[in-house]
């Protein structure tokens, strides 16, 4: 069984990100990057499947400038099999990506596609049910177990009131929760091994892909600045703060 995790080069979390002066965008520039973590944990899940004996083969992907090699090269050294390269230098909106991993898959014909159910920049969650759609693939979004046996999946998915299980008939594209599993320290003697492992590069042009946005940003602002909050000395007080100055009630 061969499975496809696409994992996405963002600002790292714990980095407090800035919005450009101009307001065009966020700044990124001398900015720590990593693996976006929803696909981090999709990766790990990956592999545990192939530790299980049930998949053969783990391809990670990945598209954007060529400095997402080194977002292919942490998959790889977490345990993906090799990686694949689709460059470019436009800004990729979620459809663009997902008509990327669409003709991926109709290349590799993965038996399955795990990927992250949102990336921490744009928060989007749209990639994986776009190319569910494309695909004409069956889905299960928000993944916080995965089972599969034979030709089917078992997935337990969260959802506003609680859990639902769900089974799937292979192939098929899941997306990850946080509670999936926990991500594996990436050790140096695998990171050097991934230094060997095959990364094969590819043009949208040669999947014939247009990724020309559909969509403007037109402005970026960082969100108004809380004030302090105040003590106050009963709950007649309170209420009429909150009635007559937050009127919120």
């Amino acid at each position: 069984m061969k499975v496809l995790v696409p994992v996405k080069r963002v600002v790292d979390y714990n980095v407090k990100v800035r919005v450009k002066s101009d307001g065009t965008g966020v700044d990124i520039a001398n900015v720590k990057m990593s693996m976006n973590p929803f696909d981090e944990i999709a990766v790990e899940e990956a592999v545990r499947l192939k530790e299980k004996g049930v998949v053969t083969e783990v391809i990670a992907v990945s598209c954007g400038d060529a400095k997402c090699q080194e977002t292919l090269r942490t998959a790889m050294a977490i345990g993906a099999d090799r990686g694949i390269l689709v460059e470019t230098t436009e800004e990729l909106q979620p459809l663009a990506v997902a008509k990327l991993l669409k003709a991926l898959v109709d290349k590799e014909q993965p038996q399955l596609v795990i990927l992250g159910k949102q990336a921490i920049d744009d928060d989007a969650n749209q990639t994986g049910q776009m190319l569910a759609a494309l695909a004409d693939l069956p889905q299960a979004t928000f993944a916080s177990k995965v089972e599969v046996a034979g030709d089917k999946a078992t997935v337990t998915r969260e959802v506003d009131g609680g859990l639902e299980t769900i089974s799937l008939s292979l192939p098929a594209v899941i997306t990850t929760d946080l509670r999936l599993n926990e991500p594996r320290y990436v050790t140096l003697p695998n990171i050097m091994k991934a230094k060997k492992k095959q990364l094969d590069t590819f043009k949208p042009e040669d999947l014939g892909v247009d990724v020309k946005p559909r969509l403007k940003t037109l402005k970026v602002s960082e969100p108004p600045k809380r004030g302090a909050g105040i003590k106050v000395p009963d709950v007649a007080t309170l209420v009429d703060k909150l009635k007559n100055e937050a009127k919120v009630i």
